[in-house]
C-alpha cells in the first residue's frame, strides 16, 4: 500500500468525514489539497506552517484507494510534493493520528 500525507485540522476532518469527503481550503484557493510524500516532509511543512499548534492530524492517504488524480509537482523550493486534485474520499484515510507537541513546540508522531 503506497501512502501520501495531509496534515490539517482535528475540527475540519471530523466536520467533513460524515459527508464522506474532505476539501482542505487550498482546494478552492489553488485547485488542490497539499500533501506530503513522506512524515519527514510532513513534519518540515508543520514546523513551517504551523509551530506549535496542538490541534493537527496527520491523515494517511491510501493511493490506491484515492478517487481523485494525484500530481508530483515541485514547491518554491524544488522539493516535490503530491498534490490531490479533487475532493479526498473519506475511506481513502486509513488512518488519523494526532500530530503531538512537545514543551519546545516541536511536532512528532507517536507511533
Amino acid at each position: 500500500m503506497a501512502l501520501i500525507y495531509h496534515l490539517t485540522y482535528k475540527r475540519s476532518w471530523e466536520a467533513a468525514k460524515p459527508t464522506g469527503e474532505y476539501a482542505a481550503p487550498s482546494l478552492a484557493e489553488e485547485g488542490f489539497i497539499h500533501c506530503s510524500k513522506d512524515i519527514t516532509q510532513l513534519l518540515k511543512v508543520s514546523a513551517r506552517l504551523y509551530p506549535g499548534d496542538e490541534n493537527l492530524l496527520v491523515l494517511d492517504v491510501d493511493l490506491d484507494k484515492l478517487t481523485s488524480p494525484i500530481k508530483e509537482e515541485p514547491s518554491r523550493s524544488g522539493e516535490i510534493y503530491p498534490h490531490i486534485y479533487g475532493m479526498l474520499n473519506a475511506d481513502a484515510v486509513v488512518r488519523e493520528r494526532v500530530l503531538m507537541v512537545n514543551a519546545e513546540g516541536v511536532h512528532y508522531l507517536e507511533d
